[in-house]
């Protein structure tokens, strides 16, 4: 078993995301799902379809949760979801991040949401001149 990994993400962004890193590391060695959320959807409707995404990946070692923007409408459904322990949300995806997380499939969920955390901050640089 392994820690289950769903995207919730404005529009295409979280499969994009995905596409691009399955195709980097040729592979994706978590059981992932992105979902997108369209500015005309039904908020009940995207919420109970995020419900069931969690439960499909929950295997019994929790699921990660990365959404795009904090405050933002996949934000707060993904918070909707971490009602108890096998739930850990974490907003500001970006590539480096969700790289990190697939490299590391045998981390608990603690562990694999502080790779997250690192490797969306680690993946971000300020270049003046060349980095």
């Amino acid at each position: 078993m392994s820690v289950g990994l769903l995207i919730i993400t404005h529009n295409r962004i979280g499969e994009q995301l995905l596409e691009t890193a399955t195709v980097m590391l040729e592979t994706s060695p978590l059981e992932c799902t992105a979902l997108d959320i369209h500015s005309d959807c039904d908020l009940d409707y995207s919420l109970q379809q995020a419900r069931l995404a969690k439960s499909k990946l929950d295997s019994g070692d929790g699921v990660l949760v990365l959404a795009d923007m904090y405050g933002s409408t996949p934000s707060n459904i993904a918070n909707k979801l971490a009602t108890d322990n096998s739930v850990i949300v974490i907003t500001g995806i970006n590539l480096p991040m969700l790289v990190r997380v697939l490299n590391y499939p045998r981390l608990n969920l603690e562990q694999l949401a502080e790779k997250a955390r690192s490797g969306g901050s680690d993946g971000i640089m300020v270049c003046r001149e060349q980095c």
